[in-house]
């Protein structure tokens, strides 16, 4: 069971109860604890969070106040013995907790079990892992939470490392010969993010795989209008090199 989810609302999930973190504040003092569990977090980096570098007079009180909250909020959803601790250290704090229980490691820890199966050839697998690891975000990282500076440069962070596991699971799958079941989702994607070059490529790979050459023509005519439209660009080489598979394949060839 996942203890600790930020990749969504914040919230806390244990043997007697599970709760949302709730108050801005708060949730951003246990945003930043969470995102970097198991390091040493200082009463700095955290000041800086909650006041982008004006803090008043009693921080520290108040800093300290928010952890005692959280640190009993904790408690509070453990059964015994507690799996995740809130520990004090001089002037920061550190919160101690099995790497399984937190859903941002095991989320990145199945990225990276999907890279090597990929790297090994093992492509279905590859994007079976790829999979359950996106299946742990439940929203937008700490969803709800209008993080501050440190905060925002770790949602930049995760949000970037969850497209990136969503490419390399449609590579694996296209790799994998899963290229019929990729269409639809690759066309809600495209149409999400028309700009998205490597989508766009991957969508016509994916129609000219599956023998839809004339459909995989139009989404190129389609990425090339929305190009030249909105930014004034033509097709990058990727899109380009899938415009010569059409053809290609049209011809018969491989």
């Amino acid at each position: 069971m996942v203890l600790l989810n930020i990749l969504g609302p914040p919230e806390l999930c244990g043997r007697r109860r599970d709760t949302r973190i709730t108050g801005g504040k708060l949730s951003k003092v246990a945003g930043l604890l969470a995102v970097r569990a198991n390091q040493y977090v200082a009463m700095q980096t955290i000041s800086e969070e909650l006041w982008a570098g004006s803090p008043p007079r009693n921080e520290l009180t108040t800093i300290r106040t928010h952890v005692y909250n959280l640190r009993r909020i904790l408690e509070s959803v453990q059964g015994e013995p507690p799996q995740a601790r809130l520990l004090t250290r001089p002037m920061g704090y550190l919160l101690s907790v099995p790497a399984e229980l937190v859903d941002v490691a095991v989320f990145k820890q199945g990225v990276t079990r999907g890279r090597v199966l990929l790297a090994e050839g093992r492509n279905a697998e590859a994007a079976d892992t790829f999979r359950d690891a996106l299946a742990v975000w439940r929203g937008s990282a700490l969803a709800g939470v209008a993080a501050g500076p440190v905060l925002a440069g770790h949602v930049a962070e995760l949000t970037e490392r969850r497209a990136s596991a969503l490419e390399y699971r449609i590579e694996a799958d296209l790799l994998a010969g899963r290229h019929r079941d990729l269409v639809p989702e690759l066309r809600e994607l495209v149409g999400a993010d028309p700009l998205n070059e490597w989508m766009q490529a991957r969508l016509i790979e994916a129609l000219v795989r599956s023998g839809r050459s004339g459909e995989a023509l139009r989404s190129f005519q389609d990425a090339r209008t929305h190009l030249d439209e909105q930014l004034g660009l033509e097709p990058s080489i990727e899109l380009r090199q899938a415009q010569h598979r059409i053809f290609a394949a049209a011809n018969g060839q491989r």
